[in-house]
């Protein structure tokens, strides 16, 4: 019997994977050649075209899910239903493409800036993006493990694309060991909730778990410790800093959005289908995660020199801001975090962008010190990069302000509606580890606006595409900041739990 499959539902994915196909057969037919039009193909020209052609693929995916969030609830298979196209998907999927988009316009110059623009780079950053948007439509275990994969083995390679820098060598190898490790970790959880219910779909799952099963809690212990890795929270943070320093800039900024976008994507729809019954426990484990990843990230934050590994337990402080809408659920608490994943994307690539464009003949410049005096040299790019230290510190008229504002409200009232002081807690631990955060983030603007430039060091010229990606992040900083309820209700009925088991009721035998 032939299955009744929704082919289009899963159009997005399926337009990413072509190009991820299709651009290592590009780069060959264009290697032969010596000019185009009469133009000479330097590698950097080739990496040019690749860029255009990868920017085509994710433009038409990113249409493709526009059109498929006004079709309603999709399922791929609905005789095995491991992929669920909702809403949430849909505007996961949409984030995830609007990061990858912006990387590849900010990656073009830099790659030929440190001498790297290898044309594998685009197919290996399609491809993990495909494994991304498996990954946040996932309903089952099995689906869960092989996009997980699909999506860490291609950022394994390009954290480590810098093939003659031993840093990147290195921060790849320290990716590869941890992410394999966490892997197994999830996948042994996965059979043991396979073994202890007898199925591998969330929404049966769900049903059939026992909470005073230790087999049962063992297995969600386990999954929670592999997901845990992928959203860098502590303490399983460890290979973050190390990897975001030494892989690329551009690969750094894709890894701590589109990644942790698709990682707490799945962590959501997890918690909120297939861990219910184990309600309570599994609050005090995220309530402990939430906490220490503020608190560790700040902290050590506070005492970083180089702007990479200052952003890499940024990023990890930020797990645990986002951990807040995680916990708190239901339509509040999963919309606070979708706006707040959307807002940390725009200006957590603007950082890097930032970073990136200060790289020259072949070298990074990633230290703190090498903002110094950059109002006076380069205006605009400090002017961005003083925006998204704002955004990201929380300071009013920003977005990360208003993302903050709607992670904690949703908590105190949730805590409110519950009357449990926990919430409250946790909001309040919240505001205070962002009051500590300023200590770092306004440490930049303070180079850039008051310190004189370096005289033995000239920063790099932002590209068109470079300069693009900047205005769009200061743009939306601004915008999702100052006008943030024209953005945030157009998602704010969103609720993972309700449209996941609306959607797997309607296909249970």
């Amino acid at each position: 019997m032939i299955p009744d499959l929704d082919v289009g539902s899963v159009s997005p994915m399926i337009i990413v994977a072509c190009g991820a196909i299709l651009l290592p057969l590009v780069q060959v037919l264009i290697a032969r050649k010596k000019t185009i039009l009469g133009t000479a193909l330097t590698q950097e020209r080739r990496g040019i075209y690749l860029s255009f052609l990868s920017l085509a693929f994710l433009g038409f995916a990113f249409v493709s899910t526009l059109n498929g969030w006004q079709s309603g609830v999709r399922v791929f298979n609905p005789d095995h239903p491991m992929i669920l196209m909702d809403g949430v998907t849909h505007f996961l999927n949409g984030v995830i493409l609007i990061s990858a988009i912006l990387t590849v316009m900010a990656s073009s110059k830099y790659l030929a800036d440190i001498q790297a623009n290898h044309g594998e780079y685009y197919a290996l950053l399609l491809a993990s993006v495909v494994g991304m948007m498996f990954l946040v439509a996932s309903t089952d275990l099995l689906m869960l493990f092989l996009a997980l994969e699909m999506m860490s083995i291609p950022v394994y390679a390009l954290a480590g694309f810098r093939r003659t820098s031993l840093q990147s060598n290195e921060s790849a190898l320290k990716y590869f060991l941890i992410g394999s490790f966490a892997s197994g970790l999830l996948l042994y959880g996965c059979a043991l909730l396979y073994g202890a219910t007898g199925s591998l779909e969330f929404y049966a799952i769900g049903k059939g778990f026992d909470h005073e099963n230790p087999l049962d809690l063992l297995g969600a212990g386990l999954v929670l410790i592999g997901l845990g890795f992928k959203i860098s929270s502590v303490p399983f943070h460890q290979w973050a800093p190390d990897t975001y320093e030494g892989a690329p800039t551009s690969v750094s900024g894709f890894m701590a959005t589109a990644v942790k976008v698709a990682a707490f994507g799945v962590l959501a729809r997890v918690v909120s289908v297939v861990f219910v019954p184990a309600a309570d426990s599994v609050f005090v484990v995220l309530w402990v995660l939430a906490v220490l990843s503020m608190t560790v990230g700040n902290v050590m934050a506070l005492i970083q020199r180089n702007t990479k590994r200052m952003l890499a337990y940024s990023s990890i402080a930020h797990a645990g801001y986002l951990l807040v809408g995680v916990i708190v659920g239901g339509t509040a608490g999963t919309s606070a975090l979708l706006f707040y994943l959307l807002v940390y994307t725009f200006m957590t690539i603007g950082a890097f962008t930032v970073v990136a464009i200060l790289a020259r003949d072949g070298e990074e410049r990633d230290n703190i010190d090498d903002l110094s005096g950059l109002i006076f040299t380069r205006p605009f790019l400090a002017c961005i990069m003083a925006l998204c230290m704002f955004s990201l510190a929380g300071i009013p008229l920003t977005a990360g302000f208003m993302g903050k504002f709607q992670l904690f409200l949703a908590a105190i009232q949730r805590g409110f509606e519950t009357g449990d002081s926990w919430l409250y807690m946790l909001a309040i631990i919240g505001v205070i580890n962002s009051a500590v955060s300023l200590g770092y983030y306004l440490r930049v603007p303070v180079v850039m606006f008051m310190q004189s430039p370096s005289s033995d060091s000239e920063p790099g010229v932002p590209g068109t595409f470079e300069a693009t990606v900047l205005a769009i992040c200061g743009a939306m900083i601004l915008l999702l900041g100052v006008i943030p309820h024209d953005v945030f209700g157009i998602f704010w009925e969103i609720d993972v739990l309700s449209l996941a088991q609306q959607a797997a009721g309607s296909f249970t035998r």
